[in-house]
């Protein structure tokens, strides 16, 4: 049965792949654009290039810096943006952290944008030369004294939302301030070749984490997504698929330092159900880097929900969420120097005293894992005492610790877990 499934999600994917480029745009008019230079704002000359031919237009932004001072929304119907250039964000944090001055469209932990993508049949390339210059280091270095929160208003560099049959190809986003991407509430969407670099660049914080919540991309209550040739540095996730995700394919994933790839959070609103269900990681890296430009390299694969207790309320606080994360594959994996492979844990944000989490998790493959973690934890399974989680499957998982000291693989509530030559069980013991 699961054979079948994959096959049959594998075969959906591909069809969805090929019906997307297929109804790649063909437009019929172009409007192009130059920086004006100088410092100038150049936010209304794109908006009113966008307005002329993002419906059913080309719209061909040149080489230079095109200065962004104001939110902004690309409403595109058969049509295509051709970007050289770089738009550039101005660092004004007393501005952006106007709520009104960004939008909030992204539902979970009412989250901020600054640009937003929207709209049918449409397609943005970047060529490997352009896109978003998200001016991050001041940002970064302001909240090294202010208090950061989830839904404080830094703005997502580059927002997908309420799109279908989109494609973002070779885009690249430099200094992101808070999350590099998220698509939400979007159908059929292709990213091939997306550069997210959240890179320190003051020596005055070398190794610490100055650059928190640099996400690679957050997905969110979309369907048929694929996240095709990624190179992230981050000080988060790299990939973060979160509720109601499902159909999601990424495929050759370069992750540089952060916290790994992460299903979750999940189970933060209590009056909501998360579902996830059918994703496949294939082809991934994740790799310890200089710890002068990011010190964390914490997972590899992690998945996490809240209690079933409620503390507090969304954006900082939640739980009590129910829902399920099922037929997810990771295949093809190479960790160099993570702390911890595989982590699952339901305990997100919670206390001691809280009741389990509801929220399941099952049908986990981890398929051709090689490479090394820095510590002799190497698998870290800790389901819900209330379901517990079921069919967890290994095979050619070849993944090392330290040198002279014996691997630990904890499984806790755990039923038909298979494919590991060495027992896991909820104290490690060998």
């Amino acid at each position: 049965m699961l054979v079948s499934s994959l096959v049959s999600f594998a075969t959906l994917w591909s069809s969805s792949v090929c019906a997307i480029l297929a109804k790649s745009p063909s437009p019929t008019r172009t409007c192009t654009i130059a920086p004006l230079g100088s410092g100038r704002d150049d936010t209304s000359q794109v908006l009113g290039a966008i307005a002329r031919c993002g419906h059913g237009g080309h719209t061909v932004l040149r080489k230079g810096i095109y200065n962004i001072t104001r939110k902004m929304t690309w409403d595109l119907v058969d049509s295509k943006v051709d970007l050289f250039g770089h738009l550039s964000f101005t660092p004004d944090i007393d501005y952006w952290l106007n709520a009104t001055n960004t939008y909030r469209v992204v539902f979970i932990q009412n989250q901020a944008s600054w640009f937003v993508v929207t709209g049918k049949n449409w397609e943005v390339d970047g060529h490997g030369v352009g896109g978003i210059q998200g001016n991050g280091q001041p940002w970064w270095e302001y909240f090294t004294s202010h208090a950061k929160a989830d839904g404080d208003g830094r703005p997502i560099s580059l927002t997908v939302y309420r799109a279908e049959h989109g494609i973002i190809r070779d885009f690249a986003i430099e200094a992101p301030p808070f999350w590099c991407n998220t698509v939400a509430d979007s159908k059929s969407v292709i990213y091939d070749g997306m550069r997210c670099n959240a890179s320190n660049a003051n020596p005055a914080f070398a190794g610490t984490n100055i650059v928190p919540n640099t996400d690679g991309i957050n997905t969110y209550r979309s369907d048929d997504i694929a996240l095709m040739n990624w190179d992230v540095t981050c000080g988060d996730d790299c990939l973060a698929i979160k509720g109601n995700s499902t159909n999601v394919v990424a495929r050759n994933v370069m992750c540089r330092g952060g916290n790994g790839i992460a299903f979750g959070s999940l189970g933060q609103y209590a009056n909501l159900s998360d579902i996830v269900e059918n994703v496949l990681l294939e082809n991934i890296e994740l790799h310890r880097i200089d710890p002068s430009v990011q010190p964390n390299m914490q997972n590899g694969v992690y998945f996490k929900s809240w209690t079933g207790s409620v503390n507090g309320v969304p954006p900082t606080g939640g739980g009590g969420g129910t829902g399920f994360v099922k037929n997810i594959t990771a295949k093809n994996v190479f960790l160099d120097g993570v702390n911890l492979p595989i982590h699952l844990y339901q305990t997100n944000g919670g206390h001691s005293i809280d009741l389990p989490s509801n929220l399941t998790f099952g049908e986990l493959r981890f398929e051709n894992w090689t490479g090394n973690a820095l510590g002799n934890k190497i698998v870290d399974i800790e389901c819900s005492v209330a379901v517990g989680c079921a069919d967890i499957r290994f095979a050619d998982f070849d993944v090392s610790g330290p040198a002279g000291q014996a691997p630990s693989f904890i499984c806790k509530n755990v039923q038909g877990l298979t494919g590991l030559d060495v027992p896991c069980n909820a104290t490690g013991a060998p």
